[in-house]
């Protein structure tokens, strides 16, 4: 029976030959990942409750990135629980503080293809990026599978995300995504997983595929991934995983898709998600010169290495517009060292950019990027929901790196293009 490679791991995953869309099968995990926003103090909790043991420690990977590098009390003390259910449970995988978990993750080689992973969080399906199923799962599914290492799917339909042609200069994996979200609104593919292929996709690089996959979550579907390739494999050996294979995590060439949708990469311009969600998206001329009061560059959708390289790409030789705040928060620690032993971080510093330290607080308003009241900005990441960044009087509008940029230098909404 032709699949889909959605419907090969889930199969694999729930011990069948194969399934089909809309069957309902039980899973057994490969990999969990939690934070410490709904961790320890959620899932955790709730595990302790039932009075049962962590089903398998070598499957758990726990990561602290929300609340870190902060002096709030109340986040403090969120970290203080972590920690100590950490040692109490004896938890073999922890990252302590070393980046965003979607990032941090596959770089602590614990990602591999054909693996069906849960995360607790909604933009886990950015490891579909390396080939995998990973879905976003609540804290009480979380704890259903810290108990008993499984977890019931319902198989989504796939649909596949055609991108032909080559992306032009200044043009990203996050207007691809955005203009996804425009066209077909938040809830557009509902819990289908979504397959992203075509000559634009096989061109880019790991990272910018993990864009695509993390804003999955912003079409509403169940996951979002990529077959693996060379690239991937590249990757995924760099940061440490083993025993990795690409080949048998194909789709068959027969396989049965929802439908298709395809979107023309060779015409495709900047995008912009104007407030208060992505789906309000449109080509960045629509928005051109409105004013803002602060851009920032972060969050696991859009501070990664590559992101980084796109902003100095525009920044160098250039400064920001004087009394604009442009802040970056790198996404990982070694993604951190790595552009600033390019020279990258350099750039971005020497053209008036602000280095924060790493961690998930600009994008839910923690810190010094929140927003302030009235107050309106640009953004590399994944939602602009009202009251997210900042105050609800505040605004967001969401860019590519590039033109989250080329913003900065103007001190409003500006075209990447202008300056490349």
């Amino acid at each position: 029976m032709a699949q889909t490679l959605a419907e090969k791991i889930i199969a694999r995953a729930a011990g069948v030959g194969s399934v089909s869309p809309g069957e309902i099968v039980t899973c057994q995990v490969d990999l969990a990942m939690m934070h410490d926003s709904s961790g320890p103090r959620m899932a955790g909790k709730k595990l302790d409750e039932l009075g049962v043991p962590v089903w398998n420690l070598d499957k758990l990977v726990v990561i602290t990135d929300h609340y870190i590098n902060d002096d709030n009390p109340g986040h403090q003390d969120i970290q203080k629980h972590a920690h100590a259910w950490i040692a109490e449970h004896d938890i073999k995988h922890f990252i302590n503080e070393q980046g965003i978990c979607h990032i941090v993750l596959p770089e602590g080689g614990h990602v591999k293809p054909g693996m069906f992973i849960v995360g607790g969080d909604s933009h886990s399906v950015t490891g579909g990026a390396f080939g995998t199923i990973m879905v976003g799962i609540g804290a009480t599914e979380l704890t259903g599978v810290l108990a008993t290492g499984e977890i019931w799917v319902r198989v989504p339909e796939t649909v596949k995300i055609d991108v032909t042609g080559t992306l032009k200069p200044g043009v990203a994996a996050k207007d691809v995504i955005l203009k996804l979200c425009g066209d077909h609104g938040i809830m557009g593919f509902n819990y289908q997983a979504l397959e992203y292929a075509g000559t634009a996709v096989t061109a880019m690089s790991v990272e910018e595929r993990m864009t695509l996959c993390n804003m999955a979550a912003e079409l509403g579907a169940k996951a979002g991934y990529c077959e693996p390739d060379g690239k991937t494999e590249t990757v995924l050996k760099k940061w440490g995983a083993t025993g990795i294979e690409v080949d048998p995590w194909q789709s068959d060439a027969d396989a049965a898709y929802a439908r298709t949708v395809t979107v023309d990469g060779d015409a495709l311009s900047p995008y912009v998600a104007a407030p208060s969600s992505p789906e309000n998206a449109a080509p960045v001329e629509e928005h051109a010169g409105t004013k803002l009061d602060q851009a920032y560059l972060g969050a696991c959708t859009g501070a990664k290495l590559d992101d980084l390289r796109m902003a100095a790409q525009v920044l160098k030789g250039r400064k920001i517009q004087s009394g604009f705040k442009f802040m970056v928060s790198p996404s990982s620690l070694s993604m951190q060292a790595e552009a600033k032993a390019d020279g990258t971080l350099q750039i971005i510093e020497d053209a008036g950019g602000v280095i924060l330290p790493m961690g998930c607080s600009g994008c839910i308003g923690i810190g010094p990027s929140r927003l302030e009241e009235n107050a309106v900005g640009i953004s590399s990441t994944n939602r602009n929901f009202v009251g997210r960044a900042g105050p609800k009087s505040s605004k967001l509008f969401l860019a590519s790196p590039y033109t989250v940029a080329a913003s900065a230098i103007k001190g409003s909404i500006s075209d990447p293009r202008e300056f490349l």
